[in-house]
């Protein structure tokens, strides 16, 4: 009785930091496509210059890996002083434990950018002259 209250508190557990991550994603992606739509002219105009397709995507996955990664340098000391609360509701897993962590830190940068691809791409298909036209 006992172990299926602790699985299904886990369970929980995972459902919902799987629809945080879910939501975070979504959320990051509709800031980062804000962005990219107010910033149409100027990268219209480095398009018109010459700017390649590669830089105008690393433009903007550039910016939100390094938003990322400010919130993961700020998240994770937090949440190693955090842990010293929770440590015992874990089994099977240290409360510093570093791999996971870096699990963690790998899987928050695969979202920021996976987030940021879609504004990215459709960021470097933007037609110079209709853009420049338009303004």
């Amino acid at each position: 009785m006992f172990v299926a209250r602790e699985r299904l508190l886990a369970l929980l557990s995972g459902f919902f930091g799987a629809l945080s991550l879910l939501l975070s994603a979504i959320g990051l992606y509709g800031v980062v496509s804000y962005g990219v739509g107010a910033r149409r002219t100027e990268i219209g105009i480095r398009m018109a210059l010459g700017a390649s397709q590669f830089r105008v995507v690393w433009l903007v996955v550039r910016r939100v890996a390094l938003l990322v990664t400010l919130g993961v340098l700020a998240g994770v000391p937090i949440s190693v002083w955090g842990m010293q609360s929770v440590s015992a509701l874990l089994f099977g897993l240290q409360a510093h434990d570093p791999t996971t962590y870096l699990a963690a830190v790998v899987v928050l940068m695969a979202v920021g950018v996976a987030a940021s691809w879609i504004p990215a791409r459709r960021a470097a298909r933007i037609n110079p002259a209709i853009t420049l036209r338009a303004e």
